[in-house]
């Protein structure tokens, strides 16, 4: 028997409330809380007996066997491949999100073009129609004759059309928003729907060992929207970044099972598709024909990769009584800190001055080792002095102006080494890498020293 209840879910964070409110309790978000019916049917009394397949036993020939069989399928792409991990497993659920416009359809449908001993490709548009589907891939100039596209938007509809597909196949959902069920009494895009839908592919995918790619709209906050299980429950979670002001785009890995979770591939949008940025490094910098003050160049780490970039900063006088600090592509609260540690460790006075910073290119950079370069670029504009030409920075700086080391030195030295870099800036204690003739290493103990030298 069926008994239907109802129950109001908050659409943004997923919090269950005893009754409608136009303000959700968790999240404190407006007008996202809705009525949704729940059905609950009895559930069926478990099987006494279970055979003996039910278990699978593990040992080391068989754990060999088993990873064997579920090798890598590598794409054409090898920014992709890096970030996956080698490429994509054979059974694996992947969730990508971006921002509408921002190249996530044209980004699959390169993906199709060809995979290492895949077959069959299956494309479920239930955004656009084939018609919109195959104009994109023309567009494109891209052809495979084993990849076929179809429009739907209800779940088993779509389960039963790719029913038939098995090992060597990989099935596109574009997108989990747009896609329902007629059993879950809710809006598409609900939360009850979109997790609803992806358990479907995801049993769908384990029992056929077909790899899906799930595509997610993203919210204001830059998250995939829905419930956050929804990123526990596939595999691997990929965010594809970027804006309209720069042709960048950056593919970067949340999450990921078979693979590395801090790899990123850049990509430049052209108009024949996604192109792969081979120096990534050279593309950030800019070429500035003399010595500008507020600049300086980071040496950092994405995963394995190192890439360096610009840092800029303006310091202004102000006449508000709370002066401004603002960030692009850096952390706002670290900026704030590390003013404030240059307000008192090196007497620089920001009382009366607003403070901008921005890594150019539209990167976004989180590793505390951008620290020194952030605070030799703020000295630059506040001073109005150029830093050394041909220096690169790299140090994480602490409350009390100490420089403290990074990893993979070498690999940072080593990059900027290659684009013509001579002069370092680190902590130090930086002792693993060899110092080659011509290469001019500065070891920093505070950040006056560099206060110092610009004076």
């Amino acid at each position: 028997m069926t008994k239907q209840t109802t129950r109001f879910v908050c659409q943004e964070c997923g919090a269950v409330l005893p009754k409608w409110a136009g303000q959700c309790d968790v999240c404190k978000g407006w007008n996202c809380v809705v009525e949704e019916v729940i059905r609950q049917v009895q559930p069926k009394q478990p099987n006494a007996e279970v055979s003996d397949d039910f278990f699978y036993s593990l040992d080391a020939n068989e754990a060999l066997g088993q990873l064997q069989t579920s090798q890598r399928h590598k794409t054409q792409i090898a920014e992709l491949n890096r970030v996956l991990g080698g490429g994509f497993v054979s059974g694996s659920v992947v969730l990508l999100g971006g921002a509408p416009g921002i190249g996530k359809s044209t980004l699959l449908l390169q993906i199709l073009s060809h995979i290492d001993d895949i077959e069959n490709f299956v494309y479920i548009s239930a955004e656009e129609s084939v018609r919109q589907v195959m104009l994109r891939a023309s567009r494109l100039n891209l052809t495979n004759a084993n990849l076929r596209i179809a429009a739907a938007s209800d779940i088993h509809q779509i389960l039963g059309a790719i029913s038939n597909l098995n090992h060597g196949s990989v099935a596109v959902i574009d997108s989990i928003q747009t896609v329902s069920s007629e059993l879950i009494q809710a809006p598409p895009g609900s939360i009850s729907q979109v997790r609803f839908c992806t358990q479907e592919l995801v049993n769908f995918a384990k029992k056929n060992d077909v790899i899906v790619i799930i595509v997610g709209h993203i919210t204001k906050d830059g998250t995939i929207a829905g419930p956050k299980t929804l990123e526990h429950m596939v595999d691997c979670v990929l965010y594809f970044e970027g804006d309209n002001s720069h042709d960048y785009r950056i593919l970067r890995g949340e999450k990921n099972r078979y693979g590395p979770t801090d790899e990123i591939g850049i990509f430049s949008m052209t108009g024949k598709g996604l192109e792969e940025v081979s120096n990534p490094s050279a593309a950030f910098l800019s070429d500035h024909s003399g010595s500008v003050n507020g600049v300086a160049v980071f040496s950092g780490i994405e995963g394995t990769r190192p890439i360096l970039s610009e840092v800029q900063a303006l310091v202004t006088n102000t006449t508000i009584a709370v002066p401004r600090r603002s960030s692009v592509g850096f952390d706002f609260n670290r900026l704030a800190m590390l003013v404030a540690v240059l307000s008192n460790r090196c007497k620089l006075h920001f009382s009366n001055k607003d403070v901008f910073l921005n890594i150019a290119g539209g990167l976004k950079i989180t590793e505390p080792a951008a620290d020194l370069a952030v605070v030799a670029a703020i000295m630059s504009a506040t001073l109005h002095k150029p830093l050394p030409k041909g220096s690169v920075f790299f140090g994480e700086v602490g409350l009390s102006g100490e420089v403290r080391s990074s990893r993979l030195t070498f690999v940072r030295v080593r990059e900027a080494q290659k684009l013509g870099f001579s002069k370092i800036f680190c902590s130090h204690k930086t002792e693993d890498f060899e110092k080659t003739e011509g290469l001019e290493v500065m070891q920093l103990k505070a950040i006056p020293e560099i206060l110092g030298m610009l004076r």
